[in-house]
C-alpha cells in the first residue's frame, strides 16, 4: 500500500512537472509570448543603437576638439597626399603670425 502511494505521489509530481514546463513552452509562442520576445529583441536592438550613437558622438567631440587645437596651433595633423595641400599648416601658421604683429 505504502509503494502504491509512494508511486502515486512521484507521478503527479512528474506529471505536475511536465504540465508546467510544457505550458511555459507553449505560452511562449503564444501571440502574447512572441510579442513580448520581439519587443525585448527591439528594445535590445535600440539600446544598441543608441550605444553606437553616442560612442560614435564622444569620437566625434574628441576628434573635433583634437581638430580646433591643432588649428589654434597652426600645425598640420597628418601629413595629407595631395600634393596641393602640402604646407597648410605651415602657411596658415605664417599668415597667423602675420595678422598678430601687425
Amino acid at each position: 500500500m505504502f509503494k502504491r502511494l509512494m508511486w502515486l505521489g512521484i507521478g503527479i509530481g512528474i506529471g505536475v512537472v511536465v504540465v508546467r514546463t510544457i505550458t511555459k513552452k507553449v505560452s511562449a509562442f503564444s501571440p502574447a509570448g512572441l510579442a513580448g520576445q520581439a519587443h525585448e529583441s527591439l528594445s535590445g536592438a535600440a539600446g544598441s543603437v543608441r550605444g553606437f550613437l553616442e560612442d560614435l558622438r564622444d569620437g566625434m567631440e574628441e576628434r573635433e576638439d583634437d581638430i580646433r587645437a591643432h588649428f589654434a596651433e597652426g600645425i598640420a595633423l597628418d601629413a595629407p597626399d595631395l600634393p596641393w595641400a602640402q604646407g597648410v599648416g605651415h602657411r596658415f601658421a605664417r599668415f597667423k603670425q602675420q595678422l598678430e604683429s601687425e
